[in-house]
C-alpha cells in the first residue's frame, strides 16, 4: 500500500510540475502589446478617390471562417471546441465569405476575427488571403488574440494569432493600433484577448480633413465592466476626433445590443450568453448609432443552425457608430443565413456634409 501511494504521490508531484511550467511558459510568452502602436499599411497602389456624396462600408465579423451554420460552440452552451471538423469544411465557409464580400463592392471593409496563423482555422492566413482574393488596394490588419497555446475548451483551441483587418478602395494615409482595457486578471489574461480598436486615416482631397475608420470587437465573455469601459474608451478616442474636425465612424462587432433591437430580437433564455446594451445617451450631442434591427447579425452558437428551429437565439450586435458630420442615407443587415458566419454583414452608405 506505501508503494502505491508513493507512486500516486510522485505522479500527481510530475503533474504540478508540469502544469507549473506549461503556466509559466504561456507567461513569459504572453501577448503584451503597447498602448498605441503603428500599423503597417500594405499597398498595392490601386487606390481610388474618396467621393465624399456616396462611401459605402461593410463590417462582418467572419468568425475566422470557423463558425459557419454547422458549428457550435461549447462558450455559447454548445458542444463544439471551435474548430471546424475539416479544412474543406473551413474552406467551404472562407469561399463564401470572399465571394459574399466581393458581391458588396464596397469602398471599405472592416472585418472581425479574422485568423493570419491559428490552428483552429487550419492555419490559413485569411489575411493575406483576402487581401489578395478581393484586390485590396489598401489594408491594416491588428492582432487582438496572439497565444502559444489556449488550453481551452476541450479539444484545446491551440495556437491562435487572429486579429480585426481593414481594407480600403481609398488611399490609408496611416494605420494604427489602439489598445483597450483588459478585464481579466492573471492566469486568465494570458491566453484570453488583447481588445483593440482599429485606426485608419484617409486623407480627402483639397481639405485637411480626414475619413478616420475606426475598426472594432469589443468584449464578449466579461461579466459586462469590460465592455462598458471599452465602449467609453472607444467614444472619448471618437469625440476627440471629431473635434479636430475630421469625419468619424466606428464599426463592427460591439458585443451589445443597438437600441431598440432587443424589442424586434428579444432574449429567449436568460440562462445563456447575454450582450451588454447600447443606450443612445452614452454619445456625446449629434453623435448617432447606425444599425438594421429588421434583420439579426448575430446568432446564438449553442447548436448548428437551422433557419426553421424556432429556439433560435438572434441579437442585433454589430453596426456603426457615427459623427454628427457623417449622413447616413442607408444601413441594412445582409441576410447571408449565417452560412458562413454566426454573424451577418451590415452594409453602411453615407455622405459627408
Amino acid at each position: 500500500m506505501k508503494k502505491v501511494i508513493r507512486a500516486v504521490l510522485i505522479v500527481l508531484l510530475v503533474l504540478v510540475i508540469a502544469a507549473g511550467a506549461f503556466l509559466a511558459w504561456l507567461t513569459v510568452t504572453e501577448y503584451k502589446p503597447g498602448e498605441t502602436e503603428e500599423v503597417s499599411v500594405i499597398s498595392q497602389g490601386k487606390t481610388k478617390a474618396v467621393s465624399q456624396d456616396s462611401i459605402n462600408i461593410v463590417s462582418w465579423n467572419i468568425g475566422y471562417c470557423g463558425l459557419g451554420k454547422n458549428e457550435s460552440f461549447v462558450m455559447d452552451g454548445g458542444s463544439g471546441s471551435g474548430k471546424p471538423q475539416s479544412r474543406e469544411v473551413m474552406t467551404s465557409y472562407y469561399d463564401g465569405i470572399e465571394k459574399t464580400l466581393a458581391a458588396q463592392n464596397a469602398d471599405i471593409c472592416i472585418l472581425q476575427e479574422v485568423d493570419s496563423d491559428s490552428y483552429r482555422s487550419y492555419n490559413l492566413n485569411e489575411v493575406s488571403s483576402l487581401q489578395n482574393d478581393l484586390d485590396a488596394p489598401d489594408s491594416a490588419y491588428a492582432l487582438n488574440y496572439s497565444c502559444r497555446f489556449v488550453p481551452y475548451p476541450w479539444p484545446p483551441m491551440g495556437k491562435v494569432n487572429c486579429g480585426i483587418l481593414t481594407l480600403s478602395d481609398y488611399e490609408v494615409d496611416e494605420a494604427e493600433r489602439i489598445s483597450l482595457p483588459c478585464p481579466f486578471k492573471w492566469p486568465l489574461r494570458i491566453a484570453n484577448l488583447k481588445r483593440c480598436l482599429l485606426v485608419s486615416r484617409i486623407k480627402l482631397e483639397d481639405t485637411d480633413k480626414e475619413l478616420v475608420i475606426v475598426n472594432l470587437h469589443l468584449e464578449a465573455y466579461d461579466d459586462g465592466e469590460g465592455k462598458a469601459a471599452q465602449t467609453a474608451e472607444l467614444i472619448d478616442l471618437l469625440a476627440e476626433e471629431y473635434d479636430k474636425g475630421n469625419y468619424v465612424i466606428a464599426g463592427g462587432d460591439f458585443n451589445q445590443s443597438f437600441p431598440g433591437s432587443l424589442d424586434a430580437w428579444p432574449i429567449i433564455d436568460d440562462e445563456t450568453w447575454m450582450p451588454g446594451v447600447l443606450d443612445d445617451s452614452a454619445l456625446p450631442e449629434g453623435w448617432s448609432f447606425a444599425s438594421d434591427i429588421e434583420t439579426p447579425s448575430c446568432r446564438l452558437l449553442n447548436k448548428p443552425y437551422d433557419s426553421e428551429n424556432q429556439t433560435n437565439q438572434y441579437y442585433v450586435i454589430d453596426g456603426f457608430i457615427i459623427s454628427p458630420n457623417v449622413e447616413v442615407t442607408s444601413v441594412k443587415t445582409i441576410d447571408a443565413g449565417f452560412e458562413y458566419s454566426d454573424h451577418n454583414p451590415v452594409s453602411l452608405s453615407v455622405k459627408l456634409d
